[in-house]
């Protein structure tokens, strides 16, 4: 009997890498942003952790690196791991609300792309499916995927924390412009951060988290 053919054989399912390549690819926006499109993220099937952000500022669309500043600093202050951890995709993944930088206005930085989300995280989650607990960082990050369950502010989704879990923990920006909120309510400190750190540590059981042995957040 002949050989079936590569041509005539049934298709094989997309892998993470091929996908990830076509989101890199995507120009969906092009014409809505400042700069040529330059779609940040760090997937991989084994992750456990995803990040999501709200979408890739300057210096991120300038280097490729996510959360390489001072907001990044103090995320993985909150987490408790080194940035090897932090940056191992392999256990970690990265995919912000917008995938490009979005430019800005006045100073700040404009939304996400709303075209974005819709089109890339539902192929990009299943793709990962070993994904344990997505980080929601901002009020984007939110609204995307928690809709209608959010509360009327930033400070009413994330205190009610608990109701999301054990699949969504919606967390502040860690913006050094966020300080004044982080002063203005202790309870995220004393409460969220202990809890954010032990699912963390017990995520990544697996292998070395580095810092989250390393003491209390300060």
């Amino acid at each position: 009997m002949p050989k079936r053919s590569s041509a005539t054989s049934p298709s094989a399912p997309e892998t993470l890498d091929a996908l990830a390549a076509r989101v890199r690819a995507c120009t969906v926006c092009a014409p809505h942003l400042p700069h040529a499109p330059r779609p940040v993220l760090r997937v991989s099937p084994g992750a456990r952790l995803l990040i999501v952000g709200q979408a890739p500022g300057r210096r991120v669309h300038e280097t490729g690196i996510p959360w390489n500043d001072p907001s990044g600093d103090l995320l993985r202050q909150w987490l408790g791991v080194t940035r090897d951890v932090f940056y191992d995709e392999t256990r970690i993944a990265i995919v912000p609300t917008g995938l490009c930088y979005p430019g800005t206005v006045k100073g700040s930085d404009l939304p996400p792309r709303p075209e974005c989300a819709p089109l890339w995280h539902p192929p990009l989650r299943a793709a990962m499916p070993n994904i344990e607990l997505t980080l929601l960082i901002g009020a984007w990050a939110q609204a995307y995927y928690l809709r209608e369950r959010r509360g009327r502010t930033l400070t009413d989704t994330v205190r009610a924390w608990c109701d999301f879990a054990p699949a969504f923990l919606p967390l502040p920006h860690p913006s050094p412009r966020n300080r004044l909120w982080l002063k203005r309510n202790p309870w995220f400190d004393a409460e969220v951060i202990p809890m954010l750190r032990e699912r963390v540590g017990h995520l990544l059981a697996a292998g070395d988290n580095g810092a989250a042995r390393r003491g209390k957040h300060k």
